[in-house]
């Protein structure tokens, strides 16, 4: 008889490989022997994947449940999980692996998910699935702060290199594996964990600004045209797909890319910066594909992420996404795509790129100022789809109930101009006209109206869909730091406790400084683009909102003029 569990709490899966369970599910097992706090098993619908260790029990087996490993593990607080509704422990012995194996195990899954070189022009674009964005559910807030911890002890080393050593510190490890602050690498920074060699080219430069933190400015700054949206086909005929002219002006050398092109550049960028909020790509369709209205629609949301990411002072000038701008060889991008997909200063290391300035931040006031955004993005975020709701029906009842009203109206003008008709007299003539064309114009302003949401409504709600993105971003951004700040209390108290040297504080310290320069930076950035986007687009509306009734208006003052000779 095959090994069961019984499940007994909820999970969903969230990465490639994993089950996603309900409590009071069944499960056949593979093996009662976790790995790494993982059971591989499969469901009554012969889906399988790996589950945590500790939400499910084992059934029929002397074996110890995966609850009953921990007993003797020290009570701790668990806080919030994501995707969870009840939130145990998850794999404790993860943070008992050597550094060398987890990180291997890193590489084995990236590898997994990215393909083989030579898929330079195949076809893993609009079909693929989507995972939910991490610390995200539907694109609303989650507010996790990772408090919880217990004491381990850790590995540190050079990568090939497992030398077993004692934490640098007493400060406590978040159980919570499935944190932000734990997979993004802050914790490993925090600690003192991460190690790489940063080049000059690779160092980014946080300055103190008039409000703050702020990136220091790209001192060759450009932009990007994408155009001549174009179908293409491959295997004689077999495969379709659009590709897309991108033109940057610093180069002015024309590039041709696929959806998929992008799509790799997006989880490339959003891998490596655990606390820039990286603009999310329009959505996939897995229908339609090829229709004019889902290119036309598509090639938009592509300049709006364009825009933004050619205005952002570090992912404008990042290696991968300046080969993705240039490159134009095959060989060449293949050969720049392995060295993007082996980028050693991802996660933990990518902290080690970061500049801060030379005066330390006052953490209390930084901890005001996150907390001052956390609640301004959650209000901005309860606004935008609000109005985005409201445009959508008004865009709705302008193509359907305003353009058959005016359709209506029309056709009852030219109704009554027809019955005019009948009396037959010629004097009357230019009456009947004139109420015909007044006919006319009404149905003709019944098209305006149909048309118009594509000129000002759209525009909008673009807007919105690419802000909404950035808004469901923030939270693991906020995380990362939170997770810091809590880090430096902790050594705080230890230091005043005497469990701790006041040296490995100061590291702490002066980690946690650079984790709150880039999240500063990153939300004084976020500010001047959203002055910048919504000023444009507000202004936009209004220019078109005054065009359309300056047509409507030269429409009816065209149809008074045929009444002058009646």
């Amino acid at each position: 008889m095959a090994l069961q569990a019984r499940v007994i709490y909820d999970f969903n899966s969230e990465n490639p490989g994993e089950l996603s369970v309900k409590e009071s599910e069944i499960l056949s097992l593979v093996s009662d022997q976790d790995i790494d706090g993982w059971l591989e098993g499969s469901n009554s619908r012969g889906d399988r994947g790996l589950v945590p260790a500790s939400y499910v029990e084992i059934l029929g087996s002397n074996s110890t449940s995966a609850e009953s490993r921990y007993s003797n593990v020290p009570a701790v607080g668990f806080d919030h999980l994501q995707n969870f509704s009840q939130p145990p422990p998850a794999g404790l012995p993860a943070y008992a692996a050597p550094l060398q194996q987890q990180q291997q195990q890193q590489n084995n899954n990236k590898q997994h998910s990215q393909g083989s070189d030579d898929d330079w022009d195949d076809d893993w674009d609009d079909s693929s699935t989507v995972a939910d964005e991490a610390g995200t559910v539907g694109g609303r807030y989650l507010d996790s702060e990772g408090a919880s911890t217990y004491r381990v002890t850790t590995y540190a080393g050079q990568r090939g290199n497992a030398i077993q050593t004692k934490s640098s510190a007493t400060v406590g490890r978040n159980l919570n594996r499935f944190s932000t602050f734990v997979k993004s690498g802050g914790e490993a920074f925090v600690l003192g964990e991460a190690s790489g060699f940063v080049k000059d080219g690779d160092k980014i430069c946080v300055v103190m600004g008039p409000h703050g933190p702020e990136w220091q400015e790209n001192p060759y700054p450009f932009s990007c045209t994408i155009d001549d949206p174009t179908r293409q086909t491959k295997f004689k005929g077999m495969k379709s797909y659009i590709s897309y002219k991108l033109t940057p002006t610093h180069t002015q050398n024309q590039v041709s890319r696929r959806y998929k092109h992008f799509d790799w550049l997006y989880g490339r960028l959003a891998e490596k910066f655990p606390v820039i909020s990286v603009p999310h790509l329009p959505e996939k369709q897995a229908t339609g594909r090829f229709e004019e209205d889902f290119i036309s629609k598509r090639r938009k949301g592509l300049i709006w992420w364009m825009n933004h990411m050619t205005s952002h002072p570090v992912l404008s000038k990042c290696d991968v996404f300046q080969h993705f701008l240039t490159c134009t060889d095959e060989k060449a991008w293949k050969q720049g795509k392995r060295k993007a997909e082996k980028d050693e200063l991802v996660g933990a290391n990518f902290f080690l790129t970061i500049s801060p300035p030379p005066a330390p931040l006052d953490f209390q006031e930084v901890e005001s100022k996150i907390d001052g955004f956390k609640t301004f993005t959650k209000r901005m975020d309860d606004s935008a789809m609000q109005l985005n709701a409201t445009v959508s029906e008004f865009a709705r009842k302008q193509m359907g109930g305003f353009r058959k009203e005016y359709q209506k109206v029309g056709m009852s003008f030219k109704a009554l101009s027809q019955a005019f008709e009948m009396d037959q007299q010629t004097y009357s003539s230019g009456l009947n006209l004139a109420i015909s064309f007044t006919g006319d114009a009404y149905e003709a302003i019944g098209e305006y109206f149909y048309e118009q949401p594509g000129k000002d409504l759209d525009p909008v709600m673009d807007l919105l869909a690419l802000y909404q993105g950035h808004l469901a971003n923030f939270p693991d951004v906020i995380h990362v730091q939170k997770g810091a700040l809590t880090k430096v209390k902790e050594s705080q108290k230890h230091v005043e406790e005497g469990k701790m040297d006041r040296a490995q504080a100061d590291g702490i310290n002066d980690r946690c400084n650079i984790i709150s320069c880039a999240t500063l930076a990153e939300i004084q950035h976020f500010h001047h683009i959203r002055v910048r986007d919504f000023k444009a687009q507000m202004q936009h509306y209004l220019q078109q909102q005054i065009a359309f009734f300056h047509k409507i208006t030269g429409k009816l003052e065209e149809a008074l003029q045929k009444y002058d000779n009646v």
